[in-house]
């Protein structure tokens, strides 16, 4: 029997489809469609756009940032690593909140909070001011993408789930997008405190319309769970439960390293295109916006790629393309190289990481909120981890060395857990037909 089934404890049987290589189970709480308003996945996806922005603005900020406060390039990346940290450990906060009071309402609060902190980071008069400031912001931030994902997964059956998440993450993929672009913009032509001003004004607004569309969802869309016990014990079982289950652990373990490994490599993106082509900081960010563009392929066409390649192939050529891709960004003689590269990059992290989060929505189907904030966390831990300690070896091995490291662990990472999802879908596949 397949361990996410017996998360809590039942044994229940798996059904398999062909197309898709996933297993499901039947106490799945989304196993029947909750009919929501037609535009509540639509706001969600802008509370994700502002979440993406505030995520990787700073990325193409790293220069100016070090020449302002008079640092090295590795410490001014702290701007990056303190928001993942606080992200990462925030969602073992936000997703047993989510699933008490209701993951919506949740996620409409959390973006009002972000206004605030990303107000701070516009206001802080010292680096080590903007430092706490980023720290807060990630941590209001957790509160978003990861609960969003965890509702999708309450309201849309396994079946059709992929696609709808992957249009969701379109939000996402553009927030991230337009982050570079904006901070790049902002560092060589503005102040880097202007773009902070326009994300709180834009996280306000999110949040108004998030508790518009609350109001009016059925109520098994914005239920909350009501249980006995203090809020410390019932985290602590909640979690317990998801690290329980063994596949949810390879889960977690790998998007852990692939927050290291691709994250820490691609936030210094920018800056190689900086420092080893010479090309200015708006042009480094407007050519790493392409990493979007390639997500938002994934987007578009992810029902045919899922159906054609199934889960272990979008995990397998997806490492696969950004491999290739960060080897052209550190190898490459000439800065226009980088141009198709990133754009591949982005199509082929959200192949993986795509698989990856539909894996995570369904570790345990009755700890959602929980099972989608540790995956969460791990992957925002992971990408502190990865910058933090590339930000140390830089100094050594430069960025082009960086790269290299990135593209090896991607590519180790993405072909092991294709064979094991290609392993799991052949155990379950028997008990289609018990």
């Amino acid at each position: 029997m397949i361990d996410n089934c017996r998360s809590l404890g039942h044994e229940t049987k798996l059904a398999q489809s062909p197309a898709m290589e996933h297993s499901e189970c039947k106490g799945d709480v989304a196993a029947i469609e909750i009919a929501v308003p037609r535009g509540a996945v639509l706001a969600l996806s802008l509370a994700a756009f502002a979440s993406g922005i505030s995520l990787r603005v700073t990325d193409a900020m790293l220069p100016r940032l070090a020449e302002e406060f008079s640092l090295s390039l590795g410490n001014a990346a702290a701007v990056i690593t303190v928001f993942s940290i606080a992200y990462g450990l925030s969602q073992l906060f936000f997703g047993p909140m989510g699933d008490r009071f209701g993951k919506y309402v949740v996620i409409a609060w959390g973006c009002a909070a972000c206004a605030i902190t990303a107000a701070s980071c516009a206001l802080a008069p010292t680096f080590g001011l903007l430092l706490a400031a980023r720290a807060m912001a990630g941590a209001t931030a957790a509160s978003i993408i990861p609960l969003s994902m965890a509702w999708i997964g309450d309201v849309i059956p396994y079946a059709r789930r992929q696609p709808v998440l992957a249009r969701f993450l379109i939000g996402q993929i553009l927030g991230l997008s337009a982050g570079v672009l904006v901070g790049g913009f902002a560092a060589e032509h503005l102040s880097w405190r202007v773009p902070f001003i326009g994300i709180a004004g834009l996280f306000l607004v999110v949040s108004i319309i998030l508790l518009s569309v609350n109001r009016r969802l059925p109520l098994p869309a914005r239920a909350a769970r009501k249980e006995q016990g203090s809020a410390f014990a019932r985290m602590r079982s909640e979690f317990a439960q998801v690290l329980r289950v063994r596949w949810s652990r390879v889960v977690l373990l790998t998007v852990f390293s692939e927050g290291a490994f691709l994250y820490g490599s691609f936030a210094f993106i920018v800056s190689h295109l900086h420092q080893v082509h010479a090309i200015p900081l708006s042009a480094a960010g407007a050519v790493v916006m392409l990493f979007g563009f390639g997500g938002l392929l994934f987007a578009i066409g992810a029902t045919g790629l899922v159906r054609r390649l199934g889960e272990s192939g979008l995990t397998r050529w997806g490492g696969i393309l950004v491999t290739a891709s960060f080897l052209t960004i550190a190898l490459s003689p000439q800065w226009w190289w980088s141009i198709p590269a990133c754009f591949t990059a982005g199509l082929g992290f959200y192949m993986l990481h795509n698989t990856l989060q539909i894996n995570a929505t369904q570790m345990a189907p009755e700890r959602r909120g929980a099972a989608v904030a540790a995956f969460a966390s791990c992957f925002f831990l992971g990408q502190s981890v990865g910058v933090g300690i590339n930000g140390l070896l830089i100094p050594t091995i430069g960025t082009t060395g960086i790269m290299l490291l990135g593209a090896a662990g991607v590519l180790i990472l993405s072909l092991n857990f294709s064979r094991l999802r290609a392993a799991r879908s052949r155990e379950a596949a028997p008990l289609t037909h018990a």
